[in-house]
Formats: C-alpha cells, sequence, structure tokens
C-alpha cells in the first residue's frame, strides 16, 4: 500500500480585470449622444461668469448673476429633459445661495440720500477725498446734530466755555473770531469752527477758548460731540485719516488769514489767497520747525499753544 500524497493547485486569482463582451462600458468606444441645448448654455453661463475680470466695476454682480442664470438652466435641463431629482435639488441650492449674495450687493450700492442741507459739505470737503456716501451718512446721521445761531449769538466766549465738548462745521452764515475786541479773522461755509482747539487739545482735556467766536450772520453749522466721534474715528482708520487732513487743511486755511484786514470775503474764500506778513511768520516758523525736527505733531501743538511769535497779535497761536 503506498502512501502517496497527492497535490492538487488551484489557479491563482489573476489581478488583472477581464473584458467582458461589453467592451463599451469600460473603454468608450461608443459616446451616447450630446445633451440638450439647455445644458451648453448652463455650462456656458458658468465659464463667462468665471471669466468676467475683477477691474470691472460691478464684476461680482455680473458674476452672481450669470451664476443664477446657470443654475436656472440646470434646473430646467434636469426637470424637463433629464428627470434627475438629484441635480434638480443642488441646482436649487445653488441658485438660492447666489440670489442672497446678489440681493446683499444690490443693497450696498443702493443710492444713499444725503440730507439737503449737508449736500454741499459732501461736494466740497468730503466727496473729494473719496468717501463714500454710505460713510458719511453714519458720520452725520448718528450722533451729530445740527444747530443755528441767530446774528450776534456766541459760539464760544473766551475763558468761559471748554473747548473739549464738542466739534463743529460751518453749513451756512459767517462768524467772526476775535480776541479782547481784537478782530482776527471769520470763519466761513464749509470750514470747521474750532478745529484749531479741537487740535491743540487733544492730549488736554477740560481747556477753555481763549477766543470769541461770534456769528455775523443767522448761521447755520454741524456738531458733533467730540468724546463720541472721537470713538466712531477710532474704528474707522480711513476716515480718522481725512478728518486729520481736513482739520490741518483748515487750520493751514485760518494761519494764512490771521489778521489780515486787506482781505475781502471773496477772496478769503479762495484758496490760492496772499497771505498777510504775520501769517507768512507764523506759517514759515511752523514749517522751518517741522523741518528740523521728526516729531511733528508735538512741533504743531507748541505752535497751536502759543509757540508763534510772529503774529502781531500774539494769542492767536491759540486759535490757529
Amino acid at each position: 500500500m503506498s502512501d502517496t500524497l497527492s497535490y492538487t493547485t488551484s489557479p491563482l486569482p489573476s489581478s488583472v480585470p477581464s473584458v467582458s463582451g461589453d467592451s463599451n462600458a469600460t473603454l468608450c468606444q461608443d459616446w451616447e449622444q450630446s445633451h440638450h441645448l439647455l445644458f451648453h448654455l448652463a455650462n456656458l453661463s458658468l465659464g463667462l461668469g468665471f471669466l468676467i475680470p475683477t477691474t470691472v466695476t460691478l464684476h461680482m454682480i455680473f458674476l452672481r448673476l450669470l451664476l443664477m442664470t446657470g443654475c436656472s438652466l440646470f434646473i430646467a435641463w434636469a426637470t424637463l429633459y433629464r428627470c434627475t431629482l438629484d441635480v434638480m435639488v443642488w441646482n436649487v441650492v445653488f441658485l438660492l445661495v447666489n440670489f442672497m449674495h446678489f440681493f446683499f450687493l444690490l443693497y450696498k450700492r443702493r443710492p444713499i440720500k444725503i440730507d439737503t442741507e449737508l449736500k454741499s459739505l459732501y461736494k466740497h470737503m468730503f466727496e473729494p477725498l473719496h468717501v463714500r456716501e454710505a460713510l458719511f451718512q453714519r458720520l452725520t446721521g448718528q450722533f451729530c446734530t445740527i444747530q443755528t445761531l441767530k446774528k450776534g449769538q456766541v459760539y464760544a466766549a473766551e475763558d468761559k466755555t471748554f473747548v473739549d465738548e464738542r466739534l463743529s462745521i460751518l453749513l451756512k452764515g459767517k462768524m467772526k473770531v476775535s480776541y479782547r475786541g481784537h478782530f482776527l479773522h471769520n470763519i466761513y461755509t464749509n470750514a470747521f469752527i474750532d478745529s484749531p482747539e479741537f487740535r491743540s487739545t487733544q492730549m488736554n482735556r477740560g481747556e477753555r477758548f481763549q477766543v470769541t467766536i461770534t456769528a455775523e450772520e443767522n448761521c447755520k453749522f454741524l456738531c458733533w460731540s467730540r468724546e463720541r466721534l472721537t470713538y466712531f474715528l477710532e474704528s474707522e482708520s480711513f476716515l480718522n485719516e481725512v478728518f486729520r487732513y481736513l482739520i490741518g487743511k483748515d487750520i493751514t486755511n485760518k494761519l494764512y488769514t490771521l489778521n489780515d484786514p486787506t482781505l475781502s470775503d471773496k477772496a478769503a474764500k479762495k484758496m490760492d489767497r496772499h497771505p498777510s506778513l504775520c501769517s507768512q511768520l507764523s506759517m514759515m516758523q511752523m514749517r522751518n520747525s517741522m523741518a528740523s525736527t521728526s516729531d511733528t505733531d508735538d512741533v504743531l501743538n507748541q505752535i497751536l499753544r502759543g509757540g508763534s511769535t510772529g503774529s502781531s497779535l500774539p494769542v492767536y497761536s491759540d486759535r490757529a
């Protein structure tokens, strides 16, 4: 009896997939027929939306509009010709999302209605500095008031009125600035009333006006609470820089018109005015001091608080 062991070898499984008789399923030898025209129009809308350059002013609005068009065409194609529920549902979701973005973009670009009394102020001072209407409306619509003064009424009295309560811009009329009965200069429409005091007392509170500001005509002015304005500007860096520029420019204009009786009202309103000798000396001292030091803010504060010696009325350096 022979103990012979017989071994049978089973074939190893092949790692190469066998090709079935239907070669069309794997090799795509026969392509399906093209989809309906709606399918191609939908993709064309998406492609055009993605090709819009960002340099176009309304490129985001056009992008959302074309994306909504493409989603709508996909919905029509999936519903009428393919009867595929999942494709339809996904495109409905995309359509709603793009519609919300589109509506929000239109809302942001809605026309802003500026108060009639503030239109001249915006056109003259803020629009040239690229301040948008919406930002200007936020600045003027929440924490400031429009106040009036009749002819002869006093806006600020020297040694009595505190300087750190408000900041104002004259909207209508004319004001006179004087020191102990001596005329210094006038304040005209679209100019700050108390910019020198606002600038020179940013770090020193509790001081009083050293000049008297009186209404020469019936006046109307825009008045901010200084504390609330400062808090608002801290959160708006761009507008804060705009205010720094406008106040600095206004102070410069007041220096140029300092105690210059030769200027008529019409000439004083122009930017290319000819300064008097005392104005030239004040400006020369300020510019020379700034040129010789890097700390221009300290120099300006020193000049504003009494550093000028060239004026025939030295106390005006507290104003200008």
